[in-house]
């Protein structure tokens, strides 16, 4: 693998529109650090006059601005590579002075919510707050939940402890494990994508066992580590007065727990469906029992896409054609001259891909591009529906608000990857290339809804066994794990002893109930996605004034107005009856019964 100084420089983003090089940002770091202690001066004046308040509110405005741009720079920097010393360090100075300022500032929001509710609406109503007034409306909403400002102190004083069980996973997962090699080949998360996929299924049995063999050498420290994450997460939603934590993490977006709950028991309805895939899935293999190193390989064998970068984005331009040509081509400057994208992996590299904007810079993406697996194709367009999203949010709204949720988020990305599954769908050039496609998309669908889904079961029922003050141990974790493991694969799947270790390998449970958002995002995107094919003007400037909003409405108010309710059953039913049509499909390609 090469070093992060030997990747070409086209291949990697362009971060200069947030910080131009490492002294600048010590320069303005120390500045903001000197902002920041300005914090306290703000203190016992809130509710004094309207004028007091909006200098605290322009103060909160320009300092949260400068420490966004100052933030992404330097977390942008060490994802590329974790074993630069300076890279770390200039991360560390940020979350130390972050941690500081947040200590300083806690005795804002109890301040804030002391003051009369009545006359903050009144003080709204003047033309200077106008950028503050969506944020002022959730923040009101949040006053049951805010504690004393001495408590809020303390919750600011364990900040910088906040997350350490997830960094060190991090750490641990992109850093220091060795997987070892695969024929002379490095095994790592990236080419586990490759070799999983391999004709040859000696291969890929040697690359799940040693993949699995990794966490196995650390699987007490894994457990440990994220039973430690929940811990913290059960603190927080206690401290903060909310039955559970599930409850605490759906209260930012306004999701009923009932949407969370609808979506486990849609998808256990249709475990046949999923069931009949895994069946239909032995058949093209040619097997009796899949092992659990068989459910990543093609639906068609033998039929390979190879796409360089450059063949990526052109198809992708064609795809997303749909969206209009504003879309279109701001979308493409950024995946080529723009360099948004950091494109390939590199030592020291967080592995996977994500896209990482803010109000300032450009909306950047990371990923570790292969040209061999088609996956990589839809990981770019996936991200750069993410980013789309942060460039249309960005330009339509104050900094204030302008900041989107994660829930609506997974519907922009899991749009797009619609969009290009139709688009080589309409433009496959043989049943085989058709029924791999539909086969490719099939897989997709198992991993974003049905698989998410299992990833949010998990997590939900952890967190209730730790709620009830019962050890999460290993074995327990493992239990709880194999459970979900042996529900939605069925009795086609003969699985390994080390199988139920994958429930220690997820990055996002760290992040407590996030998982569910992908298979709510992809339930969301299959219906819009269908609406803007199938409809006219109207309907794609219904979308792009979804990804318009930002944060300025409750996600589930801006998917609404976009044409899908998520707040009912219905689109997760109808997503998981779009994958029975497309198994069916298949299967009348292939001439199955």
């Amino acid at each position: 693998m090469i070093a992060r100084n030997e990747q070409k420089t086209e291949n990697t983003w362009d971060l200069s529109a947030l910080v131009k090089d490492e002294a600048q940002w010590d320069r303005e770091m120390k500045k903001l650090s000197k902002e920041f202690r300005k914090a306290s001066s703000f203190k016992g004046t809130l509710g004094r006059s309207s004028d007091s308040l909006f200098a605290a509110l322009e103060y909160y405005r320009n300092v949260s601005m400068t420490a966004e741009r100052l933030g992404n720079w330097a977390f942008l920097m060490y994802e590329t590579d974790s074993t630069d010393p300076e890279r770390m360090k200039r991360l560390a100075v940020y979350q130390a002075a972050a941690a500081d300022f947040s200590q300083r500032f806690s005795y804002f929001t109890p301040e804030l919510l002391s003051i009369d509710t009545a006359m903050i609406r009144e003080w709204m109503q003047q033309p200077r707050f106008r950028d503050y007034r969506i944020w002022m409306k959730k923040t009101l909403r949040e006053k049951d939940h805010v504690l004393s400002e001495k408590e809020e102190r303390l919750m600011s004083l364990f900040m910088p402890v906040s997350g350490s069980a997830q960094k060190a996973f991090n750490d641990m997962n992109n850093a220091d494990l060795d997987f070892g090699d695969i024929d002379g080949e490095k095994l790592t998360h990236s080419t586990y994508a490759l070799f999983i996929r391999s004709s040859d299924e000696k291969i890929r049995e040697r690359a799940y066992r040693q993949y699995y063999a990794g966490y196995d050498r650390l699987r007490h420290t894994i457990a440990d580590l994220y039973s430690a994450s929940v811990q913290e997460d059960i603190f927080t939603s206690r401290a903060r007065g909310f039955r559970s934590s599930l409850e605490a993490a759906l209260f930012p977006d306004r999701i009923p727990v009932k949407v969370y709950t609808s979506l486990i028991e849609a998808v256990h309805e249709a475990f046949p469906v999923l069931h009949e895939y895994y069946r239909v899935k032995a058949k093209v293999l040619g097997k009796e029992k899949l092992h659990h190193w068989d459910c990543y390989m093609p639906m068609v064998e033998g039929f390979r896409q190879k796409h360089t970068y450059d063949e990526a984005v052109a198809i992708i331009s064609e795809a997303v054609r749909p969206l209009g040509e504003e879309y279109r081509s701001t979308l493409i400057d950024g995946l080529t001259v723009k360099r948004w994208v950091d494109r390939f992996e590199n030592k020291g590299k967080r592995s996977g891909a994500f896209s990482a904007g803010g109000y300032f810079g450009e909306p950047y993406i990371l990923t570790n591009f292969e040209e061999d697996v088609l996956d990589s194709v839809f990981t770019l367009i996936h991200e750069g529906g993410h980013s789309m999203h942060t460039w249309y949010s960005a330009h339509s709204n104050p900094y204030m608000n302008y900041d989107y949720s994660i829930f609506e988020a997974e519907t922009a990305s899991t749009f797009n990857e619609n969009l290009l599954s139709r688009y080589l769908i309409d433009h496959a050039s043989s049943e085989d290339e058709e029924a791999y496609i539909i086969g490719k998309n099939l897989d997709d669908e198992v991993a974003t809804l049905f698989r998410q889904t299992m990833f949010a079961e998990f997590e939900l029922n952890v967190h209730r066994i730790a709620e009830r003050n019962e050890p999460l141990t290993l074995e327990v974790l493992r239990s709880e794990y194999r459970k979900l493991l042996e529900a939605y694969f069925g009795d086609i799947m003969e699985f390994e002893d080390v199988s139920d270790l994958e429930g220690l390998r997820v990055p996002h449970f760290y992040n407590a109930f996030y998982c569910y958002k992908y298979a709510t995002g992809i339930s969301a995107s299959i219906a819009l996605s269908e609406r803007v094919l199938s409809g006219g003007v109207k309907e794609r400037d219904d979308y792009i004034s979804f990804l318009r909003s930002g944060g300025s409405a409750y996600p589930i108010d801006s998917l609404r107005k976009a044409g899908v309710d998520m707040s009912t059953p219905a689109p997760v039913k109808a997503a998981t009856e779009h994958f029975a049509r497309l198994l069916e499909r298949f299967k009348a390609l292939r001439g199955m019964d």
